[in-house]
């Protein structure tokens, strides 16, 4: 034992994961969609349970899963982000990546050029 270590009052406890301690609810699934993108399987669920209404999204990429919960309250907000991004995305030309750099997955400011003097 290092000498700042104290042994637990409640003993030795093995390590818990996050998920082992939420609470489940039932849901009611109230409609489904599914959109293939790419080689990306995206699955909007519209789900209800004691607490409320939500919009699940789910991105599945070879069965590998990633999942984020939206409120129902803020469904308006997301929509209005996500069409904002689609209307921006159609406005900025994409860019080509130059011979011999690689394409980088951020959008990169560009500074106008600076006067020579």
């Amino acid at each position: 034992m290092i000498s700042n270590e104290r042994p637990s009052p409640y003993g030795h406890r093995k390590f818990e994961h996050a998920h082992e301690h939420k609470t489940h609810f039932n849901e009611d699934t109230l409609k489904i969609e599914k959109v293939q993108i790419e080689r990306k399987t995206f699955i909007f669920s519209l789900k209800e349970n004691p607490k409320g209404r939500f919009l699940r999204i789910t991105e599945d990429v070879g069965g590998h899963r990633d999942m984020i919960i939206i409120p129902a309250s803020g469904l308006d907000d997301f929509k209005k982000v996500v069409e904002l991004m689609a209307q921006i995305s159609k406005e900025i030309p994409i860019r080509q990546p130059s011979e011999g750099t690689q394409q980088k997955s951020e959008v990169q400011q560009t500074e106008p050029p600076k006067p020579s003097q």
